[in-house]
Formats: C-alpha cells, sequence, structure tokens
C-alpha cells in the first residue's frame, strides 16, 4: 500500500524515502481499490460486511487465537471450515460513471440477470464490490440510475492467497 508517515511539521517526507512522491487523496483510493483494500464505513458498512468476506484476514486485521469480539464464533467457524463464497473484489468498470448516478448498495448482476454482488465505493472507473466469488468470471453489470447498466469486470489482487472460487 506504500508508506504512511508521521514526521515533525516542515519536514520534507521526500527527503526520508527518496524516489517517493505525495500524491492526492484520490490517488490513494484508487491505489488501494486496485488491490482490493476497503476502509471506512462505505466500504465496510456497519451490521453488514462480514470481517471475512472483507478480506480483514487476508491482512491481519482478524486474530483467531484472541477471542471477545462480536461475531467471532461466526468468523471463527466459516474461517475453519474454508467456505467463504463471497469476497470484496476490485473491478473495474467499462467506462467511468459519476459516484452521485450510482445508487448505494446497487446491485451487480451476471449477463442472465442473476445476482452477481453489491457494489461498494469508487472513484471513476475503478472501485471495489462484494461479489460471489462463483460469478467473477462472467460478465458482470452495474446497475446505475434508471434501468441503464454498465459492465465491470473484476480481479483477484496479486498479494491475495489462491482463492478457490468453486
Amino acid at each position: 500500500m506504500g508508506w504512511r508517515l508521521i514526521t515533525s511539521k516542515g519536514t520534507d517526507p521526500l527527503e526520508i524515502v527518496p524516489g517517493s512522491q505525495i500524491g492526492e487523496v484520490e490517488d490513494y483510493h484508487r491505489h488501494r481499490y486496485r488491490q482490493g483494500v476497503p476502509e471506512g464505513i462505505k466500504d465496510l458498512p456497519s451490521g453488514i460486511a462480514l470481517p471475512l468476506e472483507s478480506n480483514l484476514a487476508y491482512m491481519n486485521g482478524i486474530s483467531f487465537t484472541k477471542g471477545c469480539y462480536i461475531g467471532q464464533e461466526l468468523t471463527a467457524r466459516t474461517h475453519h471450515m474454508g467456505v467463504i463464497r463471497k469476497r470484496l473484489l476490485p473491478i473495474e468498470l467499462s467506462s467511468p460513471v459519476p459516484s452521485e448516478s450510482i445508487p448505494e448498495g446497487a446491485e451487480i448482476v451476471s449477463e442472465s440477470g442473476k445476482s452477481a454482488g453489491k457494489y461498494r465505493a469508487g472513484v471513476d472507473q475503478l472501485g471495489i464490490a462484494l461479489l460471489r466469488l462463483a460469478n467473477i468470471n462472467e460478465p458482470l453489470h452495474l446497475k446505475v440510475s434508471g434501468d441503464s447498466h454498465v459492465s465491470l469486470t473484476a480481479s483477484i489482487p496479486k498479494w491475495w492467497p489462491k482463492l478457490d472460487s468453486k
């Protein structure tokens, strides 16, 4: 994900990390969407997002040795059973869509019209969506305002462990 620095006021971060560059906030969001990294309430809606579907175990965001958190039993059971049918994945839209024209939790459907998942968030053509793993290699479409659809492709980030999408 790159570097995050906490420095004294007036320190030039480019001197600390030679060859680096300072980006804009939207650059950061584009980068994390390409990597499939969720952040905040839009990507991880409270009461809806499940830790394993949100790939938090891949980022060491879940402990299977320490207890006492809400949903611990379901999370541990799902992890040890090894059956996770949906995951938060990076997506790329076929054309840019203004975020205000995509309803919150917009449905993603397969070519046949079957529900394949939900859109979470994005910038321009990049975003993340909770998708059924069985559908990620099919042509998918995002329902936007009205009856219009935008084609999208999903990808599995290279940094993830190998997934079994059956």
